[in-house]
Parts: structure tokens; sequence; C-alpha cells
């Protein structure tokens, strides 16, 4: 199940669970379509791995599976090239 991380990594900008701007990669490293696909050039600057659009969770199973609260901000490392 994904985690459906709350907030871009780079701008921390709130992602909720039905966000259609939320992007990720196969780390589940989460980024708004702003940095994503602007700023990092739709490259991971964690593992350097494409992202796609993560996926929407229904309301109503929010509940039984519930979103992630826990935030990841980095903005000193969301730059292109960071890579590890």
């Amino acid at each position: 199940m994904l985690q459906m991380r709350p907030g871009c990594e780079c701008c921390d900008k709130d992602l909720p669970p039905d966000s259609d701007e939320a992007w990720i990669c196969s780390f589940e490293c989460t980024f708004c379509s702003d940095c994503a696909q602007g700023k990092l050039g739709g490259v991971c600057p964690n593992c350097g791995g494409d992202f796609a659009r993560r996926p929407t969770r229904a309301a109503r199973l929010l509940g039984k599976y519930p979103a992630s609260t826990e935030r990841v901000f980095n903005p000193g490392g969301c730059g292109r090239g960071d890579a590890a």
C-alpha cells in the first residue's frame, strides 16, 4: 500500500490523498507537479529514477487505510544532479 505522503519534498506544498498533482518515484519520494516536471526535469533527486503520477485514494477508504502524516521536506536536496 502506498504511503501517500502529505507534501512535496522540494517546496512543501500540501498533497492530500486525492491530489492529482502528486508525483512519486519507485521509492515513493513525493513531489508536486511543478517541482517534479519543472525544477527536477522528471528525475528524482534522491534515486535518479523517473516519476509517475501518484494514484489517488478513494475517500471511503481513508478511514481504514489512512494516508501517511510523515512529511519529508528537503529543500536543500531538491536540485537536479543531487542523486545519491
